[in-house]
C-alpha cells in the first residue's frame, strides 16, 4: 500500500525520502496518464520539467515532478549547438530518453521527437515514435505543429502511443516563424492557434504544450479543451507549466526568454567550485590527509624493504 504524502517513510524505489506530492495523488507508483485529465478537472496544476541525464531525472523524481520531458532542447543545453534544436538526431534523443527513463519511477516520461523524425510521412512518424517507446522507454512522444502534423498525431495514436502536441512557438520551425518570437499576437493568428489546438485534441493528443503565446489566448484554449495544456511562456491559466532544467537552475548563461524564472544560480556555484579545485591542485593543498589512504606501519615497513 502507498504511504500517505508527507510521511517521512523512505521510497522503496530510491531509498530517499518521499517528496511532498499533492494530497490527491498516490505517493508511490507510476502516475497514470488518465490522472492528468483528472488533475485538470480538479484544478490541480501539472508540473513538467526537462531532464537529459540520470542526475537530473533523479532530482525531478525527488521533487515530485509529474512529467519529465526529454526535450530536443538538449541540442542547445547539452550538445552545444547555438540557438537551434534542429541538429539533434533520433539516435541522440533515444540515448538521452533511455538514460532518463531508467531513473524515473513515478513521473511520466515524454520523448521529444526531433526535427526530421516525423515531418516526412505518417509512416516515418509512427516508425520513430515506436523507437522512442521500445528503445527509449518513453511513455508519451511529443511533436510540434498542426496542419500536416494532424495526420501524424492520428496515426501514432492509432498505433497505441500517446502523443503530446505543441503549438505556438515551435522551435523546430523557428526560422519559418521569423525566429524565437511570440506567436498569436493578432486576432487572426490567435484564432488559428485555437483551431490548431482543437484539431490536435480531435486527432487524439493527450495534452498540448502552449509556447510563447499571449496569456488570454492560452486561457481560452485551456478552457475549451478537455485535455490538459502545459504552458511555457503562456501565462498562469494553463493546466500545468514546463521549464527547461538548465534555465530554471541558472545553468544557462546569457540572454534568457522573458518566461524563464531562475530558481537558482548554479552556473556561478559550479564555476566557483571548479576554480577552487584548480587552485588547490596547483597549490598542492589538495588532496589533504583526510582525502588519502594509509597503510599500517607493519605493511609499510615490508613494502619499503621490498623495494630494496
Amino acid at each position: 500500500m502507498s504511504t500517505p504524502p508527507g510521511t517521512p517513510e523512505a521510497s522503496p524505489f530510491s531509498g530517499r525520502a518521499s517528496p511532498a506530492w499533492p494530497a490527491t495523488l498516490p505517493a508511490l507508483g507510476k502516475l497514470p496518464l488518465p490522472e492528468l485529465a483528472a488533475m485538470k478537472q480538479r484544478g490541480d496544476k501539472i508540473v513538467m520539467v526537462t531532464a537529459y541525464d540520470a542526475p537530473g531525472a533523479r532530482f525531478a523524481e525527488d521533487a515530485g515532478i509529474d512529467m519529465v520531458l526529454v526535450g530536443d532542447t538538449a541540442a542547445m543545453v547539452v550538445l552545444g549547438y547555438e540557438g537551434t534544436t534542429v541538429p539533434v538526431t533520433v539516435d541522440e534523443m533515444l540515448f538521452l530518453t533511455r538514460t532518463v527513463a531508467r531513473q524515473l519511477h513515478r513521473p511520466i516520461v515524454v520523448g521529444d521527437m526531433p526535427f526530421g523524425s516525423y515531418q516526412v510521412s505518417d509512416e516515418d512518424a509512427v516508425r520513430n515514435a515506436i523507437r522512442f517507446v521500445k528503445e527509449g522507454g518513453a511513455e508519451v512522444v511529443k511533436l510540434e505543429g498542426a496542419g500536416p502534423m494532424i495526420s501524424r498525431v492520428r496515426r501514432i495514436v492509432e498505433a497505441g502511443i500517446p502523443v503530446m502536441g505543441h503549438v505556438g512557438l515551435t522551435p523546430q520551425s523557428a526560422t519559418m516563424l521569423g525566429g524565437f518570437k511570440t506567436q498569436g499576437k493578432t486576432a487572426e493568428a490567435a484564432r488559428r492557434l485555437v483551431a490548431d489546438a482543437h484539431a490536435l485534441e480531435d486527432a487524439g493528443c493527450m495534452s498540448i504544450v502552449l509556447e510563447a503565446i499571449p496569456a488570454p489566448v492560452a486561457a481560452r484554449i485551456t478552457r475549451e479543451l478537455t485535455i490538459p495544456t502545459i504552458g511555457i511562456g503562456a501565462g498562469p491559466d494553463c493546466d500545468g507549466q514546463v521549464l527547461v532544467y538548465h534555465d530554471l537552475l541558472g545553468l544557462t548563461e546569457g540572454h534568457l526568454p522573458r518566461f524563464v524564472k531562475r530558481y537558482a544560480n548554479l552556473s556561478r556555484e559550479i564555476r566557483d567550485a571548479l576554480e577552487a579545485y584548480a587552485s588547490e591542485v596547483r597549490a598542492g593543498t589538495f588532496p589533504g590527509e583526510e582525502h588519502t589512504y594509509a597503510m599500517s606501519e607493519v605493511e609499510l615497513e615490508q613494502f619499503a624493504r621490498a623495494r630494496k
